[in-house]
């Protein structure tokens, strides 16, 4: 027996109840490095599926059509919407928890095993397309060098372009994050005060350019700690005014822009797992952003390299 079957059945049987097979099922994913967003999702799953059923209901007792009725019920009946995304997720936790059950030698029949999976295509998020791209830059820079000079909205752009950033870390650049004293060899550093999101902290190179229009707006606006002191809804604001000085008819967004960075990145040649690192997110995030990325090229007109470089 191999160690995830002892694992399982030292402590598991078929009577044992859901809470506690869940709270050893959660400590296996943990084990095996998993990261506290899939913990906590996956378990938030199972205990949904807990609620669902009687107190006295065993795991051993489970079968497929208990499982069909709950996913019913979660699609129909709760009073909380669930939407196509989240119940594709939660019959996914439903999966892994019995397919775990069933490898560990707990269970003899996996009941999950004939429950249909409801795929989520998502639609392909909006990008600016080149052409776009440098109207929105051009508007952006003439804002900043009008008789009534606003560096602000070209600061930001030009920033979330080259970087990818999202709001919220927009919202949370320091100063001390900043190490542009050689532009030629700039940086920012993005960091999170919560331990739990380190591995969402990386460090991303910024052009000269960014560099000289930072100082100019640092300057004007005396910046001293908070890059951008200003609240979340003036920065949407700072973003629509370059979307009507550049008179386009999509709303420019960080998301769109953050897509739009990674376009930029693909079609310039960068290795795939850099731009993974520079979003910040997993290899497992990474598989599907990567599918969606090439199919945004094709449609906006971003010529892609013959060959994509992995890593």
């Amino acid at each position: 027996m191999n160690g995830q079957s002892e694992a399982v059945s030292a402590h598991i049987q078929e009577s044992t109840l859901l809470q506690p097979t869940i709270q050893a099922w959660k400590i296996y994913l943990r084990d095996q490095g998993r990261s506290h967003h899939t913990l906590k999702a996956f378990t938030a799953d199972l205990a949904l599926l807990e609620s669902f059923f009687p107190a006295d209901k065993t795991i051993g007792s489970i079968s497929t059509k208990d499982l069909e009725d709950f996913i019913s019920w979660m699609e129909k009946d709760r009073d909380v919407p669930c939407s196509p995304k989240t119940l594709s997720r939660r019959i996914t936790s439903i999966k892994s928890f019995f397919r775990w059950l069933v490898k560990g030698g707990v269970l003899n029949a996996d009941p999950a095993e004939k429950v249909i999976q409801k795929t989520v295509i998502c639609p392909l998020p909006t990008v600016l397309t080149p052409s776009e791209y440098a109207r929105a830059l051009d508007a952006a820079d003439a804002l900043r060098t009008s008789a009534n000079p606003d560096p602000r909205p070209y600061t930001l752009l030009l920033l979330v372009l080259e970087t990818g950033l999202k709001k919220g870390e927009c919202l949370s650049l320091m100063t001390n994050h900043l190490e542009i004293e050689d532009p030629k060899r700039a940086y920012i550093h993005v960091r999170y005060g919560q331990s739990r999101y380190r591995y969402k902290e990386r460090k991303i190179e910024v052009s000269p350019t960014w560099v000289a229009a930072y100082n100019d707006y640092a300057l004007k606006y005396e910046i001293k700690d908070q890059v951008f002191p200003w609240s979340q809804r003036r920065l949407e604001y700072l973003l629509e005014d370059v979307t009507k000085a550049a008179k386009l008819d999509k709303h420019i967004s960080f998301v769109m822009l953050r897509w739009t960075s990674s376009l930029i990145d693909l079609t310039n040649g960068v290795e795939q797992d850099k731009i993974r690192q520079k979003l910040g997110v997993s290899k497992v995030q990474w598989r599907e952003l990567s599918s969606k990325l090439r199919s945004l090229a094709t449609e906006n007109g971003y010529p892609l390299p013959a060959e994509p470089v992995e890593a």
